[in-house]
Order: structure tokens, then sequence, then C-alpha cells
């Protein structure tokens, strides 16, 4: 397998279970928001403050679509389902997995929204995100994986094991 990409929700442990799903497989690890703030030089919710939802996901789309790994795990921000371009690119570089949790849980996980860097709406709340959000995970995603009650450890190898 070439690379694995983690979608999903804000909260839900994309970056944290890359980095040691990749150390298990010994692969490499990369963070999209990691890249985005990299080449932006700033946080991602200064980035969302100066260009907007639409600038972002532009900017989020580009980065994602010009993207080259292999036999790497990819954890990718929240929003990049929105971009069509970077979706069929990811696609195209390996198994991508939607890492699923009901909302209920990402609202008790995400506690600092304001500063945390997620594209919303103003008036949007964490719910209205994951009922829009969800039907594009699925969409997108070669296996899903609910996180329920797992620990990171035991998501990492169950992961592997699915993989």
């Amino acid at each position: 397998m070439s690379n694995i990409i983690l979608i999903g929700m804000p909260g839900v442990g994309k970056s944290t279970v890359g980095v040691v799903l990749a150390k298990a497989m010994g692969f490499g690890f990369i963070d999209t928001d990691l890249l985005i703030q990299t080449k932006e030089g700033r946080q991602l919710y200064r980035i969302i403050e100066q260009r907007g939802s639409k600038g972002f996901l532009d900017l989020e789309n580009e980065v994602v679509s010009s993207l080259w790994a292999e036999r790497c795990v990819i954890a990718t921000g929240g929003s990049v389902i929105y971009g069509v371009d970077a979706m069929k690119h990811l696609k195209t570089m390996g198994k991508i997995v939607y890492l699923q949790l009901d909302a209920a849980h990402l609202i008790r996980r995400v506690k600092n929204l304001p500063t945390r860097g997620i594209v919303m709406e103003q008036g949007e709340s964490l719910e209205d995100l994951y009922q829009e959000r969800a039907p594009l995970y699925e969409k997108y995603a070669d296996v899903v994986f609910p996180v329920g009650e797992r620990t990171i450890e035991e998501t990492v190898l169950e992961l592997q094991h699915m993989l």
C-alpha cells in the first residue's frame, strides 16, 4: 500500500492516531494542516480570519492537490472533503480511512473552537458541521473506521489489521 490517508471531523484524532500508526507501520507522517501553516507562516485560525472560509478552502485544496508522498500516513484537515481536486488527488495516492466518531463525543473532545482553526460559518455549531460533513466523509472513504471509546493504541492495532 502506498499511503494511508486519514479523514474525519476535528477532534477525532487524525493527527494523533496518524503519528502512532505511521511509527507502527514504518511509514512517514504528514499533517496537511501543518503544511498549510508552514506555507502561510501562521496558525490555521489566523489564516481563516484573514482569508475567510472560502480563501482557506481554496488554499487547502491547492496544498493537498500538490502533495506527493509514498509510504506515509497523511492526516488531513477536517475540511479537506470540500476540495474536489484535493480528494480526487488523495484517492490516487492511497487508501482513504474515515475516522468516525459521533457528534456527542466530538463536542466533548473539542474545547478550543475559536483557536482550533475550524472552517465554520457564523452561528454554526459543531453538531451542524458534523451533519454537513459526515456524508462527504462517507462518500470519499475507502474504509469507515468507528473510533468509539477505543484508545489510540487500540485504534492503531485495529487499523493495522484492517489495512
